[in-house]
């Protein structure tokens, strides 16, 4: 029986993966204590948006698709549309175009 290897890779979506099917214990050998973390959170402003059911759906199915998080598909494309507005030489509120939304009449 050949021994698995730790991967090598900073890629936390893909350790999280490989640490979901493997034992800790299994490793025990080759771990080693970090001096320093090694995953520091970037300081940054959290935003909530609301989403209808099945828009949140149709997101989770996408960040699926894609092996990662919801909020990272939705980061990666706020990100998108941020850098398209600053090439487009417009600030982001100018560049944004809001859909028509449908009101209710009483």
């Amino acid at each position: 029986m050949r021994r698995q290897k730790l991967p090598n890779t900073d890629s936390v979506e893909e350790l999280a993966r490989f640490w979901d099917t493997h034992d800790l214990t299994d490793f025990e050998g080759e771990l080693e204590e970090a001096a320093e973390p090694v995953f520091v959170r970037a300081k940054g402003t959290s935003l909530s948006i609301a989403l209808q059911t099945t828009e949140a759906q149709h997101l989770q199915k996408i960040a699926r698709s894609k092996g990662v998080k919801e909020t990272t598909v939705l980061r990666q494309w706020i990100l998108e549309r941020l850098h398209e507005s600053s090439w487009a030489g417009q600030p982001p509120n100018k560049a944004f175009k809001p859909t028509a939304r449908k009101t209710r009449r009483g």
